[in-house]
């Protein structure tokens, strides 16, 4: 192999974030201060919110959310089992029971006719996760939560800056975002939750800053959920450029799709209507058609210097931790379950030249027998 590595993430940093870490270093000011909030301003203001609220993990904006809005035992929270495990964690973590609902097997995102069907008495909170930069079906879910009495807690860890119904993500419930270093937006860790709720706000502050409003001054229990000025440093430039990233990433989505569209047993992602996609994942289905199975593939494509991800190989409530837990009630969910056995990302990420997006595509033409 002679060709540079193509990588399924790439994480580069400029001169704009080096030059704000290094104005916070001096100024001493690490945690908590003028740099978390600016990077909170700009974030509100891209999701349409009047609050965000900045954490120290995409988990922590979950479970501190659930906690603002007291979810606890004997309370259900209804969710996608097609997901990363923080989702689940973090209901757990307030001794609620999750129950799990199918996907639309286009998209990867709940389907809200499942969800209607799966809505109890108990159930408190609807969670869509906006899979793979992908909105959920905002249009339909937030009247479902609405009937139910229940809240939109969007798990949008995947997906900023990305809209649906003209609206931005975060705007439709409150909104959970993670900041991890590959995400769209990254600062290392670090997580946002959005809302326009003025009492939930307040709330959401109190918690992460040990139930302080003034030093010393104890009203609720609280945690150390602080996010750090310098993290918010990397994350203020980033934000700035958002906008052009996601359209590179889109770019690069449409190049793959235009060259893997017709290639036996493969499906390239499909786009919803009114909503956009941001692509922080590329995620196609390897279908029994294509003569290989999905990970033989994803072994051949790093094979020959192309990186992939499976996201996710198995169902959350497939694991053996969660198996038999009293609060994770399992599903007949066949469209997530035939997902997590056939989606395999491929790159799609800023620093892609057009030579790497031609070389993915003619790898994969090669190896799925598809030439042209």
């Amino acid at each position: 192999m002679t060709s540079a590595f193509i990588p399924i993430s790439v994480i580069r940093l400029g001169t704009a974030e080096e030059e704000l870490v290094l104005e916070v270093l001096r100024s001493g000011h690490l945690v908590q201060g003028p740099k978390v909030e600016q990077f909170e301003k700009l974030f509100a203001t891209m999701c349409d919110a009047r609050h965000a609220i900045a954490v120290n993990s995409g988990t922590t904006a979950l479970a501190v959310t659930l906690e603002a809005l007291d979810i606890g035992p004997g309370d259900e929270v209804l969710t996608s089992p097609l997901t990363f495990a923080a989702t689940l964690n973090a209901i757990l973590e307030t001794g609620a029971t999750a129950r799990f609902a199918d996907i639309e097997p286009e998209y990867f995102t709940l389907d809200p006719d499942a969800v209607a069907a799966a809505v109890t008495p108990s159930t408190r909170v609807v969670m869509p996760v906006h899979l793979y930069g992908q909105p959920a079906d905002m249009s339909r879910l937030v009247p479902i939560a609405e009937r139910a009495g229940a809240w939109i807690v969007e798990d949008a860890a995947q997906a900023h800056g990305a809209t649906a119904e003209n609206r931005p993500v975060g705007a439709f419930g409150i909104g959970c975002f993670s900041l991890y270093a590959t995400k769209n937006v990254g600062t290392g860790e670090g997580g946002v939750v959005t809302t326009s709720d003025d009492t939930i706000a307040d709330r959401l502050r109190l918690l992460r800053n040990q139930g302080m409003r003034v030093k010393y001054e104890y009203e609720v229990p609280g945690h150390n959920y602080r996010l750090t000025d310098m993290q918010a440093a990397i994350g203020i430039p980033q934000l700035a450029c958002l906008a052009e990233r996601n359209e590179q990433r889109r770019q690069h989505a449409a190049r793959l799709t235009a060259g893997l569209s017709d290639v036996p047993g493969l499906i390239t992602p499909a786009i919803a209507a009114r909503r956009t996609h941001v692509f922080h994942q590329y995620t196609v289905r390897v279908t029994p058609d294509a003569g290989i199975d999905r990970d033989s593939l994803a072994g051949a494509l790093h094979e020959r210097g192309i990186g992939t991800g499976v996201y996710y190989p198995r169902l959350l409530f497939d694991y053996d931790c969660y198996r038999d837990h009293p609060h994770v009630l399992a599903a007949d969910t066949p469209h997530a379950a035939a997902a997590a056995r056939e989606v395999l990302s491929l790159p799609v990420h800023p620093w892609l030249s057009a030579d790497d997006l031609d070389r993915i595509v003619t790898e994969l033409r090669l190896l799925l027998g598809s030439r042209r």
